[in-house]
């Protein structure tokens, strides 16, 4: 990258970090995946309990194989042979988990996260129960608004977490939400009507009454979707 643009980079990512402590959010800013994963790993207690979150994110920077190293109580949802019930228990007690960890779909320049989920287990985590929130996050997240992160997760994310997880939608076949070129194009619900949509609840986290319980740790690479 060259000098000029990296600089703006940083600029935009400082107003960026600024931005979500003034919403009662921590942020640090990581140049590198190997540095996001010792940021992660600062911030984990010994022997606390972990939840997760599904993201191609953390599987990027290799958080998946911290959890597993035996320092902490790691709620795994991807342990081979589980059932869709064992699966939904995880679910279910990653809530109480003492630490919580994900990505999101966008954060905005104004210092909001956007996440959209279809099972849900992910925002609810991130809204209530967990007395802490770890996000990790590449700079390709960022977006100067929450219309724009509508339009990114209809043309980005959704897409590519359907066709990741093997939906049925009509964004896997086309690339993006069927509400983008459509009449209702403007509105943040409109979709398809597959029994496999994974865009069911819509969650804005703006300025929060807890300070610090949402922690982000920002990548100065690309990640995730």
């Amino acid at each position: 990258m060259h000098k000029i643009m990296k600089e703006l980079h940083e600029k935009r990512v400082q107003t960026v970090i600024e931005n979500l402590k003034k919403n009662n959010m921590d942020a640090t800013f990581v140049e590198t995946k190997a540095d996001a994963l010792s940021a992660l790993e600062s911030l984990l207690p010994a022997g606390c309990t972990i939840g997760i979150g599904g993201s191609v994110t953390l599987e990027e920077i290799g958080a998946l194989d911290l959890f597993r190293s035996g320092k902490y109580h790691f709620l795994d949802r991807y342990e081979p042979a589980l059932t869709q019930e064992q699966i939904k228990d995880i679910y279910r007690r990653s809530l109480c988990s003492d630490v919580y960890v994900m990505s999101t779909n966008a954060i905005t320049e104004s210092g909001e996260l956007y996440n959209v989920d279809g099972r849900s287990n992910r925002v609810a985590a991130l809204l209530y129960g967990p007395d802490s929130v770890i996000i990790v996050a590449g700079i390709n997240k960022i977006v100067p608004s929450i219309e724009e992160a509508i339009r990114r997760h209809k043309r980005i994310a959704a897409p590519a977490n359907a066709a990741r997880l093997s939906c049925s939608t009509p964004c896997v076949q086309t690339g993006e939400c069927i509400s983008v070129h459509g009449t209702a194009s403007g509105s943040l619900c409109a979709g398809c009507a597959a029994d496999s949509r994974i865009c069911a609840n819509y969650v804005v986290s703006a300025r929060q009454r807890e300070r610090g319980r949402i922690k982000i740790i920002l990548v100065g690479e690309p990640l995730g979707f």
